[in-house]
């Protein structure tokens, strides 16, 4: 449900903020690349506060509020405004990226939790099965895509045809139905959670003593001296005598810091050539849907495809091709390979990686043919929208590649009391994807927007933009970002 009201915003996002918040193509792209950046990038801070202080359970209740405060505000500012303002409309965006932040890697880690073993020794064959994470974040992924794939095939037909107003407000009154499910199920979780630091709550109970102890003089100066004599900072053992630890609570803070940058700087190299591949997971979002606006859509007489609803073509393939994944190329894989799981994890990302630089190749293919239709002048001469089905298709194949395996490296190659920060490193990915993604939008414009003769590669004025310039630079960085990501794979040894 999540990932239907999520898609169901972003898909189309860029159509909103140039119809409606009249931007020019470029700067909704930036605006739509920054939003998902922030979106994807939160988490990292969020995370070690999970892993650290909070608990999954209450951060994913309390991330699911503030998420449908965000949605309201959005439903507020374009309901009652006739040109809603920008401060609305990012304070609206970016509360439900703070939504997100502890929402989506809470989500993922506390599902995981519920497959591991609640005992020391494994009592049923299943969970002695190595692959049960693989299945997991397989599956999982599976039905993030069916919630994604009812977002961008319904939300685009409601902004488009019906208005943007009520498009948004569907998308809060599914977030509402969301909640109310995840407390209904409240009593068939298991709420199993490493920590790496105790919450110190020996602090604030002093605090509160003193705060009471202010209502009578002999009792605040009693509880002055108590603080004087013990400190702040005491941790209570399992007889409930205090003891003190302050030096030892500092040490064990330091300690659990230097462990996460180590975690990060070991993980950084194969993170950093993942990159591109999350730069190019933006273009369905943002130019694919300007190409679509320039493509002949109708079908039947009065029936015109929203652009946005193309996206759709990823987690359909996505649907379609999990179960073969799992049901055929697994089996083959192990096989021909023998090994337990197929293809390794980085195997996996690696052959995703791929199939996005061809994804590419075939959008600048299909843009070439696009200009040189419309440069014809004759409406009837329009290429088809649907010649831009075999890129989304391709992405949604590499989506089941090296999506799925991120999920499962990130989470699997950190410390088991860093799940969460797993999470929030595999979508940090996206997150700096995202800015890389707005810089290059910054830099092409600038650097080809005095070219007289054909114009800014990405002009609003689609006769004359070069995607196609764009989408070969794309493939060419994603393809030298891949080569470098295979010499990382023979050099990476994975933790144990």
């Amino acid at each position: 449900m999540e990932r239907f009201v999520f898609k169901g915003l972003a898909c189309n996002l860029v159509t909103y903020l140039t119809d409606v918040m009249k931007m020019s193509n470029s700067s909704a792209a930036r605006t739509v690349s920054i939003w998902s950046g922030v979106t994807s990038m939160l988490p990292l801070v969020v995370a070690p506060l999970v892993d650290s202080y909070w608990d999954h359970y209450s951060t994913i209740l309390a991330s699911s509020v503030l998420y449908f405060l965000g949605l309201l505000a959005l439903v507020s500012s374009t309901l009652h405004k006739q040109n809603p303002s920008s401060f609305s409309l990012y304070s609206s965006l970016y509360l439900i990226s703070l939504g997100q932040g502890g929402y989506n890697p809470s989500l993922q880690a506390f599902g995981a939790n519920q497959i591991e073993p609640q005992d020391e020794l494994p009592t049923t064959e299943k969970e002695c099965d190595p692959n049960n994470k693989s299945w997991f974040f397989q599956w999982s992924y599976f039905g993030i895509c069916s919630g994604s794939l009812l977002g961008v095939s319904i939300m685009p037909n409601v902004q488009d045809l019906v208005g943007w107003g009520l498009g948004f407000a569907v998308s809060a009154m599914v977030m509402v139905l969301s909640i109310s499910l995840f407390l209904f199920g409240g009593r068939f979780y298991s709420y199993k959670q490493h920590k790496t630091v105790d919450i110190n709550v020996s602090f604030f109970k002093k605090i509160i003593r003193a705060i009471k102890g202010l209502k009578s003089s002999e009792k605040s100066r009693l509880v002055e001296l108590e603080l004087q004599e013990n400190p702040l900072f005491l941790k209570e053992d399992n007889n409930g005598v205090e003891t003190g630890c302050s030096s030892d609570q500092s040490s064990s803070n330091s300690n659990h810091l230097f462990k996460i940058m180590k975690v990060i700087i070991r993980l950084l190299p194969i993170w950093t050539t993942l990159l591109m591949f999350a730069v190019i997971f933006q273009q369905p979002a943002t130019f694919f849907i300007k190409q679509g606006m320039t493509m002949k859509r109708s079908i039947g007489k009065s029936y015109n495809i929203p652009p946005a609803t193309l996206q759709s073509a990823i987690t359909i393939s996505i649907i379609l091709l999990m179960p073969f994944y799992d049901k055929i190329f697994i089996p083959i894989t192990r096989f021909i390979l023998r090994n337990d799981k197929g293809i390794t994890t980085m195997q996996r990302i690696g052959i995703g990686m791929f199939l996005s630089v061809i994804a590419m190749v075939f959008a600048a293919t299909v843009e070439t043919k696009r200009r040189e239709a419309s440069g014809s002048g004759s409406g009837s001469g329009r290429l088809s929208i649907f010649y831009l089905l075999p890129q989304y298709i391709l992405l949604g194949v590499s989506d089941i590649f090296t999506v799925v395996g991120m999920q499962e490296f990130f989470y699997s190659e950190v410390p088991e009391e860093m799940k969460t920060m797993g999470i929030a490193l595999y979508t940090s990915v996206f997150g700096v994807g995202s800015f890389l993604s707005a810089l290059m939008v910054f830099l092409v414009e600038r650097f080809t927007g005095s070219e007289e003769k054909n114009g800014n590669w990405l002009s609003d004025d689609m006769r004359k933009a070069r995607l196609d310039k764009y989408y070969w630079m794309l493939a060419c960085t994603s393809f030298l970002t891949f080569l470098g990501f295979l010499l990382l794979c023979k050099l990476y040894k994975p933790s144990v």
